[in-house]
């Protein structure tokens, strides 16, 4: 598997190593899987199922038709 080597500032590489800790992961395997989901050309299957089953439900908010202020 080939390495990278790319540059941040500080403050970057200071909230990417405290993201793969809480994540309890090696920073290396955290930044790998930011790449590896940015690059995805496809939305995962059970998201789009997810969303459009969303959609079909939504329903607009009950109000006044034309807008203005009841009463």
């Amino acid at each position: 598997m080939p390495t990278l080597q790319f540059y941040v500032p500080d403050d970057v590489a200071d909230a990417l190593r405290a993201r793969a800790e809480e994540r309890g992961v090696p920073l290396s395997s955290f930044l790998g899987e930011i790449v590896v989901r940015h690059l995805r050309r496809d939305w995962p299957e059970a998201w789009v199922d997810t969303a459009a089953a969303a959609w079909d439900e939504w329903r607009p908010p009950e109000g006044p038709a034309d807008g203005g202020d009841e009463g």
